[in-house]
């Protein structure tokens, strides 16, 4: 009888353990390859989409260059601007795992409505007859067909934008003293990954549309796209989904009204923190002197009545913390230096490179030539080869030649980007007005279809020259951004260069339509032609680079005007001693965080 009572209490006890045994955490690496998989597979799809496509437009639908363009870089602007949308809406609304979920979703759609227009004869003009009717426009069904496709693809990216922070959330534990190895193996395998879906995008999948068709060619993509979203969702009961946090956005309205509100209230001295409100474990206590009229948004007027019981503003319309001030100042504060990046995304279209590249000879072998499209992965190739010179060779070396560390600045390393983007539109004008001239010597300038005695090696200088560019201004701005922000606006340092991208593309896009009725008005030949031997592309390279110029004089004056940075004051604080460092010190503690994090996962896995 007690054998039995004992070994029912031993059921008992094992019961309850089994009970009450905490379930598995949610989280973690076993997170990363579905992640991976999604942004990898979802990047691989979307690029693979943009180097044919003028072709596609031109050949396909009998648009002209010009609509062609100003279609493609419209797509393009819309792409690189939802993600900012995107990051809005995960953090504030739907969260991260809804949002990054109804983006695959969306892409998947867009792609699948692209690869039925090159599988349904109906959904494209008529091929060209040689009778009077000549070639037929596309309609305004099949126009809308079109623009509805890459209107979801670019709308789908807004989504996907945030697979990266999301990817970030299921390793990143405090509690875990491996965190930041962790994070290290995260990005390095996430960016390996991003740069071996660009170029399978731009060496094999446009291979497959120049030497299969457009029916695989896009077909590829689009299932893509479906293993992308498939894998993504597959492991949705593994996910860690953090719950949504207030909007930046409204912080920032509510900054700007309290600020109005009080405009005519008198600031008290920056050493009483206890007439500013601040969040109890918040390192800002008081608000900086730069753009101090905001500092009114942030002053406690009566304690009784702007204080709730747990320390938090009892009406955050009325008052504000110290944190949101800063947080307003720093987009303020950064957004002229942001401006000068647009400059790098202004070009002649990105169709022209193409169409450039097919006009030159581009055979390895007699048999097998590269395909146009594929030209883009030199620069893709540059970016990561410059950037494994730069880290491991040229600041070694000038270390040694100093004796002393050696390091460029985050500031100056996009002036230094937009000095080479400047020498790459030169060479690109250098390289069109030799190619140009080749056509007519051989007889050519009415056939802009046919291939010249001029080797494609011509266009390798503009196209690393390029990518050198972006190396410096790209990784320049994101850390630039990281480590001048607060940390609470981690998720617009992140969309900013993207944003920058977006605006790039409208430029551009006015750009291109004021040369073309400028230069076509009164029945003239413009420099825009579909005919490239036609048109005058090397004088619009000329203008681009006259605007570069412009550009770079501009951000020597914001760059002057913004003053010293974070690491420029921490190393003024570390040559002049601690009363530097004091008067830095609200500096620091805004961004100073943000540094080694963004430093670390750069230099184990950066994508560029």
């Amino acid at each position: 009888m007690d054998k039995e009572v004992e070994l029912g209490s031993l059921g008992e006890e094992v019961s309850t353990q089994h009970i009450t045994q905490p379930q598995r955490r949610k989280g973690g690496l076993v997170t990363m390859p579905f992640i991976i998989a999604n942004e990898a597979l979802a990047s691989m799809a979307s690029l693979a989409l943009l180097p044919n496509m003028i072709q596609y437009l031109m050949g396909s639908y009998k648009l002209h260059l010009a609509k062609a363009t100003q279609i493609l870089l419209l797509s393009s602007a819309t792409g690189n601007f939802t993600p900012v949308v995107g990051a809005f809406v995960a953090d504030s609304y739907l969260g991260r795992f809804v949002t990054i979920g109804l983006g695959s979703v969306i892409c998947f759609l867009g792609m699948s409505l692209l690869w039925l227009t090159a599988m349904i004869p109906q959904a494209r003009p008529p091929p060209c007859s040689h009778d009077s009717e000549g070639c037929k426009s596309a309609t305004g069904g099949q126009m809308a067909m079109l623009i509805s496709a890459l209107a979801l693809t670019s709308i789908g990216k807004g989504g996907l934008a945030c697979s990266l922070a999301f990817g970030a959330d299921q390793v990143n534990r405090k509690d875990n003293s491996n965190n930041r190895r962790v994070l290290e193996t995260f990005f390095s395998w996430y960016y390996a990954f991003a740069a071996i879906s660009i170029i399978i995008a731009f060496t094999v999948i446009v291979y497959i549309q120049d030497h299969v068709g457009w029916k695989v060619g896009y077909g590829v993509p689009a299932a893509l796209m479906l293993l992308s979203t498939i894998f993504f969702l597959l492991a949705s009961p593994l996910y860690v989904k953090n719950k949504v946090k207030s909007s930046l956005f409204t912080g920032f309205a509510q900054v700007i009204t309290v600020a109005f509100k009080n405009r005519k209230l008198s600031l008290p001295p920056t050493n009483s923190p206890e007439l500013y409100h601040h969040k109890k474990d918040s390192d800002l206590v008081v608000p900086t002197d730069k753009l101090s009229f905001l500092n009114k948004a942030c002053v406690i007027k009566n304690p009784e009545l702007d204080i709730a019981s747990d320390g938090s503003a009892s009406n955050p319309w009325r008052l504000c913390t110290v944190d949101q001030v800063e947080e307003l100042k720093a987009i303020i504060r950064v957004v002229p230096l942001w401006s000068t990046g647009i400059m790098m995304s202004v070009n002649i279209g990105g169709s022209f490179g193409l169409l450039q590249a097919k006009s030159l000879n581009r055979h390895i072998t007699s048999h097998f030539q590269v395909p146009p499209g594929s030209f883009s992965v030199i620069m893709v190739l540059s970016i990561f080869v410059w950037i494994a010179l730069y880290d491991r060779v040229i600041l070694p070396l000038a270390s040694k030649i100093r004796g002393k560390p050696v390091r460029i600045s985050a500031k100056r390393r996009m002036g230094v980007g937009l000095l080479f983007s400047f020498v790459h539109l030169v060479v690109s004008a250098i390289v069109e007005t030799t190619r140009r001239k080749r056509a007519i010597q051989e007889g050519y300038l009415n056939n802009g279809h046919a291939v010249l005695h001029m080797s494609a090696m011509w266009i390798f200088p503009q196209l690393i020259l390029g990518g050198i560019a972006e190396a410096f201004n790209a990784i320049g701005q994101n850390e630039f951004y990281y480590t001048e922000f607060p940390k609470s606006m981690s998720s617009v340092a992140t969309s900013l260069s993207g944003l920058g991208m977006a605006a790039g593309n409208l430029v551009s896009s006015f750009v291109f339509s004021v040369i073309e009725n400028v230069t076509s008005s009164g029945g003239k030949q413009g420099w825009i032609s579909d005919n490239i031997n036609k048109g005058r592309y090397d004088k619009y390279y000329w203008v681009i680079s006259g605007l570069s110029a412009l550009n770079i004089l501009y951000y020597l004056l914001c760059s002057w005007a913004y003053g010293p940075t974070v690491d420029e004051l921490r190393k003024l604080g570390e040559e002049n001693g601690s009363s530097m460092e004091e008067e830095a010190s609200t500096e620091l503690r805004n961004g100073g965080e943000f540094h080694k994090d963004f430093n670390n996962s750069k230099e184990n896995g950066s994508k560029d």
